[in-house]
């Protein structure tokens, strides 16, 4: 294209006017950049009549695509999406188009290039768009337009001021190119209004990287703010929900998060995978990344694109060969520089594909001009996503809200623990403190205690308690008179192995007559020595009879009646009574009164809360059936998931297994031919060849035709076995017999035996385990198989474990009897029902572990062997699920023995009516 003052040709000013003013309006009304840059080539070509007006976009190698086109038809070929090298413009001309803001018309027919700039490069100053220097085209610049059959083009530069600090700097963001096949002239108007449009198009370029900031930005509030009210959730810290958060925010495929004091480590997605080998899992507790750590700076974020290039990770890549991750980005966490930990995020590698306008070759002699145009796609591999300056910006402030949160939390710990020091010591102090209360201040507190009892029994029990405490005596009971001579005990407290006086009622005739007017009076009868004070014979006999050595009795009177009396007993030897002691007992005896009185009226209040109670006992009883059930779906759920997966490995297995079984015999039969067309040879030619003889001599010959039908018969039968564990694996698993049907239980319990066989075999250090099976003639039973096959097995692990457990333990081994596993099986005698008999010759268990081995979460294992829930949940297999029942006997050192039974066919469950009926009834019961 060649500039003319030539006014004939200008377009109307109206349609330069509504150019422009169509091109602010959607720079107005949109803020999406793609769709504002191809409605401005459209424009622009319409108006100036050309064949091709695309934007061509700079990358931050120096390279270029072209992002927004519009051509005319097919004059000219399409070149969206297609990128260009950064040598196809060269650091001189970038220079003047950016500082210059030059813009270049060449006229390819011509062979002239005028070159038009708004700037001066030295002063800065603003120049005439009309001051046009012509000059010849470089050949290479005319064969690389003519290649691309192109006669005339317009290119004016697109430029983007970036803010750095308090100024603005410029870059070259871009150029708008016009492209003609054939020679066109450029108006004066024309190239004033392109610029014009070309500023617009910047100021669209400014407001859409703006809005892209703004967004940016506000996306990285959000997740400042997730992540930091993970980090200060009560009760405790979210570290998991707030490493996934970040991992999220920072786009990767995984991360871990590693707290230095506590070694603990939280991970997320894709890991490294550290060799079994070393000492450590961790790869943060690795040598070299803990040298890598110790040279990082605090605030410091570390990030690459390819951790493989990475000289000082070199040791540590190989735990990330077996993944996608290529890229990383490492957070040392620091508070006050103190090192808390790190966190890294992970990006995966992946392949892109560049689409060249043309194949380029670099020559060493000179740089050829471009020949072609057509559509190159480079393909390239190991890729990742580039860290941004936004992203290591997050990175930063995340750093700081873990470093602070976690920092936070080891010292709220810290501060637990010494707070739990400091109550541990004032319990200490005050336990001092209490023991040096006077004895005034011990009756104030008993009597306090005892007005703020309403419940009757807790009261009396209180006071006994607490009597027999002070007083340090053997026994103290409360005596309630029914009748004019008629009581019992109806509360008592004692301290050591003397007779029980709970229930007793008084001889009659054994009190003296004026005892009720006696004590109705108020006053105490303290009796040193039982033995030596003047009482009935019945009397003296009586308290002879309770071990009564000494007895103090105070009266509890309500008005002016006799509720009962408050007697003290000393039975292993007479004592004194002290004043001090009788006054106690007095005093607390009249703070019984009253706490009868007031417990009295407060039981009538408490049935409807009884009634609420037992509503509230129903529940639980409820609560803790559902919690069973619960115990039962996560053993049902887990052994479902073992039960798939025995049966997919027993596939995959059977497959090679059956093939290598098949052609076995084939190859023996070979095997036998070839070792018999050897024996015909060696028959018929006695003499071989020297170079027979020496190689027949070199392989041992004979050996080898004795030794290869052994090997190849040794090879069947270890193919047989294999065979046989595969289908023992699959009919453990039961996968097709999820409901109930008629299988065989002998074959269940050798399934299961199979299985256990590694375990029942002889070693160094054990003498191995016979198993011994009495099996009757049984009918197929109908249960549900993988269920039954759980509690054998289930059975079957804990006598194993107990016979490894006594050969490990016991002073002499060779004193113990061979271990012994006896199963049998027999029918009921109305062959309703079968029993199921296992045995073993182990230690045994004790009566109190033998009544709590079916109780959930018990176990007599050591941690992490045992979860307390295999025989529990075998007792809900048989009892629950086949209406059987289950039992076990046992005795310290003579073995244990588990006894099963279970009926033949199932037991019909309720049908849809009698369950409605129920829920009815249960829902009655919650409302």
């Amino acid at each position: 294209m060649e500039y003319t003052d030539n006014p004939s040709g200008s377009q109307p000013s109206f349609q330069q006017e509504g150019l422009l003013h169509r091109i602010i309006n959607r720079i107005r009304r949109s803020l999406e950049l793609p769709d504002i840059l191809t409605a401005t080539v459209a424009e622009i070509r319409l108006f100036l009549a050309t064949d091709r007006v695309m934007v061509y976009r700079f990358e931050a190698d120096g390279s270029g695509e072209v992002i927004a086109e519009s051509i005319d038809g097919q004059s000219l070929p399409s070149l969206l999406g297609l990128h260009f090298p950064a040598t196809d413009i060269p650091t001189e001309s970038r220079n003047r188009l950016l500082l210059e803001r030059q813009r270049v018309i060449v006229d390819v027919s011509s062979s002239k290039v005028g070159l038009s700039s708004l700037q001066s490069n030295d002063t800065e100053e603003l120049l005439e768009s009309d001051n046009i220097h012509y000059r010849q085209v470089h050949p290479c610049h005319i064969q690389y337009l003519t290649v691309m059959g192109v006669q005339s083009s317009l290119v004016v530069p697109i430029l983007h001021n970036e803010i750095q600090g308090e100024s603005l700097k410029p870059s070259l963001w871009g150029l708008l190119a016009v492209h003609h096949s054939q020679p066109r002239e450029i108006l004066p108007v024309e190239l004033t209004l392109v610029q014009q449009v070309v500023d617009q198009v910047a100021i669209a370029i400014a407001q859409s990287n703006l809005y892209t900031q703004t967004l940016a930005r506000q996306k990285r509030e959000e997740t400042i703010n997730r992540v930091t009210t993970l980090l200060h959730k009560l009760p405790k810290l979210e570290l998991q929900d707030a490493l996934e958060a970040t991992i999220t925010a920072l786009d990767g495929i995984g991360g871990r998060l590693y707290i230095e004091p506590t070694a603990e480590i939280y991970t997320y997605g894709d890991q490294p995978k550290m060799p079994l080998e070393l000492e450590t899992s961790i790869i943060e507790q690795h040598p070299v990344w803990q040298k890598w750590m110790d040279e990082c700076k605090q605030g410091q974020i570390w990030v690459t694109n390819n951790l493989y290039n990475e000289a000082h990770l070199r040791v540590l890549a190989f735990a990330f060969r077996l993944t996608q991750i290529r890229g990383m980005l490492v957070m040392p966490l620091q508070y006050r520089e103190q090192f808390i930990g790190v966190l890294s995020v992970f990006r995966p590698e992946f392949n892109t594909e560049i689409l060249w306008a043309g194949q380029r070759e670099q020559n060493s002699q000179q740089q050829l001009p471009q020949i072609s145009f057509d559509v190159w796609r480079e393909e390239r591999t190991g890729q990742a996503i580039a860290w941004t300056d936004d992203e290591i910006s997050l990175a930063q402030a995340l750093s700081s809200s873990f470093s602070i949160a976690i920092q936070q939390q080891q010292m709220y710990q810290e501060v637990q623990m010494l707070n739990a020091n400091l109550e541990v010591r004032v319990k200490d102090k005050t336990a001092e403190l209490e023991k040096s209360l006077s004895f005034t201040k011990v009756i104030k507190q008993v009597s306090e205690q005892i007005r703020r009892s309403l419940d009757l029994k807790t009261t009396l029990q209180t006071i006994v308690h607490e009597v027999r405490s002070l007083l340090n005596s053997d026994r103290v009971i409360i005596y309630q008179k029914n009748g004019a001579s008629d009581g019992e005990v109806i509360v008592e407290e004692i301290n050591g192995n003397w007779l029980s006086t709970l229930g007793i009622k008084t001889p009659e005739g054994c009190l003296p007559d004026e005892s009720d007017r006696f004590f109705s009076q108020g006053k105490v009868k303290a009796i040193n020595n039982v033995s030596t004070y003047s009482l009935s014979a019945c009397h003296q006999k009586f308290l002879q009879s309770l071990q009564v050595q000494a007895n103090l009795t105070v009266p509890i009177n309500i008005g002016s009646q006799l509720w009962g009396l408050l007697i003290v007993h000393q039975c292993a030897t007479p004592r004194n009574w002290q004043d001090t002691e009788i006054n106690l007992i007095q005093q607390l005896a009249d703070q019984a009164a009253i706490a009868i009185q007031q417990a009295q009226l407060y039981e009538q209040s408490c049935a409807a809360e009884t009634e609420a109670r037992a509503k509230a006992t129903q529940l639980e009883q409820a609560l803790l059936e559902l919690q069973a059930a619960q115990t039962q779906l996560i053993q049902t759920e887990k052994m479902s998931s073992l039960g798939q997966l025995v049966a997919g490995v027993a596939h995959e297995i059977n497959n090679p297994v059956n093939f290598i079984y098949g052609n076995l015999h084939y190859a023996s039969k070979y095997t036998q031919d070839l070792l018999k067309i050897i024996d015909l040879y060696q028959l018929h030619y006695p003499q071989p060849h020297h170079e027979i003889s020496s190689t027949a001599k070199a392989i041992d010959l004979e050996f080898l035709a004795e030794d290869l039908p052994k090997m190849i018969s040794s090879m069947q039968v270890g193919a047989e076995r294999i065979r046989s564990i595969v289908l023992s694996l699959r009919n453990f698993s039961r996968l097709d017999e999820a409901e109930n049907k008629p299988v065989d239980l002998h074959e269940g319990i050798d399934n299961t035996l199979l299985i256990l066989q590694h375990r029942l075999k002889a070693s160094v250090y054990f003498t191995g385990i016979d198993i011994i099976k009495d099996y009757s003639d049984l009918p197929l039973i109908e249960c549900y198989a993988g269920q039954i096959n759980q509690v054998f097995m289930n059975i079957l692990t804990n006598a194993i474990d107990a016979l490894e457990n006594q050969g490990d333990l016991a002073q002499k081994k060779s004193l113990l009897p061979k271990p012994q596993i006896s199963i049998s099986t027999r029918l009921s005698t109305d062959r309703s029902r079968v029993l199921i008999r296992i045995a073993d010759n182990g230690p045994g268990m004790t009566e109190d572990v033998r009544r709590r081995i079916f109780d959930p979460f018990f176990t007599t294992k050591s941690v992490g062997k045992g979860t307390g829930l295999g025989l529990a949940i075998s007792y809900q297999i048989i009892v629950d699920k086949h209406g059987g029942m289950m039992d076990c006997i046992s005795e310290l050192g003579k073995g244990t023995e588990f006894w099963i039974e279970i009926p033949i066919k199932l037991l019909r469950k309720l049908n849809i009516e009698d369950q409605q009926e129920v829920e009815n009834a249960l829902e009655i019961d919650l409302q």
